[in-house]
């Protein structure tokens, strides 16, 4: 046993030797950075704010979209009484859920118009014409209109999301801001950033409410009232102010001759004794 371990220990020492010498010599083997993780929450942050695009959310899922659909329209409608249907129309709007933006009555040719703009609530715009419609003998002219804003209101929401993420950088940069020109540099290009800010949310507030109330433009034009039955009390009434209206006139021309007789009165007493002395 003494002698064979005598004789497997030089051979045992001879090999760890190369082994040591060959790991020596290779070359420390290339190691890979570890990919970037997105932070917690980021993806679902990226979902809330609507960047994936066409509503594609990471992973294959389909996210609803809301989309914005601003919708106009435009009525003509022919009314025997002005004052009462711009009443009307604003009540339709009140109980509709909306409010009028601006009303008009003026008058043309010896006839009276109007006019009355109004939003309602977008789900109620069809409600709105039928009960317009109500309100008149005839509604000769009727126009809709919609147009989809969806995605315009989805790049605004990506702008802001993209200048909120600058305006932070440079609140960062100005608390490590160390001079007085850097501090104004920095405030200079942060006041310029939200200025961006308060236009896109601007627009977007605009978007938000055009969508949500839609938009009535409602012109009315007077009719004349259609005749009724015939009243024999009121023709006598008629009568009797057209005789007393004879009879003013009358009574006016007679005045007038007599006063001015003096003026015809010579003419004519001249003018019957001539023609007197030729018929004798």
């Amino acid at each position: 046993m003494n002698k064979l371990v005598r004789i497997l220990m030089p051979i045992i020492l001879s090999l760890s030797v190369i082994l040591v010498s060959a790991c020596a010599a290779a070359p420390p083997a290339e190691v890979m950075p570890a990919p970037a993780l997105m932070p917690p929450g980021a993806e679902e942050s990226f979902v809330d704010k609507g960047l994936y695009p066409s509503g594609a959310v990471p992973g294959g899922g389909e996210a609803g979209v809301d989309r914005k659909i601003v919708r106009n329209g435009y009525l003509t409608l022919e009314v025997t009484d002005i004052a009462e249907a711009m009443d009307g129309v604003a009540e339709v709007a009140d109980e509709l859920g909306g409010y009028v933006v601006s009303s008009d009555k003026h008058e043309r040719d010896n006839r009276t118009f109007g006019s009355v703009t109004f939003r309602v609530p977008a789900d109620r715009f069809d409600d709105a014409f039928d009960r317009l419609r109500q309100l008149a003998i005839d509604a000769p002219y009727e126009r809709t209109e919609s147009q989809d804003v969806t995605e315009e209101y989805t790049d605004l929401e990506a702008q802001l999301h993209n200048l909120e993420a600058t305006e932070a950088q440079y609140l960062a940069l100005l608390d490590r801001a160390e001079t007085v020109e850097d501090i104004l540099a920095v405030q200079r290009e942060l006041s310029n950033v939200r200025g961006q800010i308060e236009r896109v949310k601007g627009r977007m507030q605009y978007l938000e409410r055009t969508s949500d109330m839609a938009l009535i433009e409602v012109s009315l034009r007077e009719t004349e009232a259609l005749a009724g039955p015939w009243n024999a009390i009121n023709t006598l009434k008629s009568a009797v102010r057209g005789l007393i209206t004879v009879g003013k006139v009358l009574a006016n021309v007679f005045i007038w001759l007599g006063i001015f007789c003096w003026v015809w009165g010579p003419p004519l007493v001249i003018w019957l004794r001539r023609r007197r002395k030729v018929k004798s």
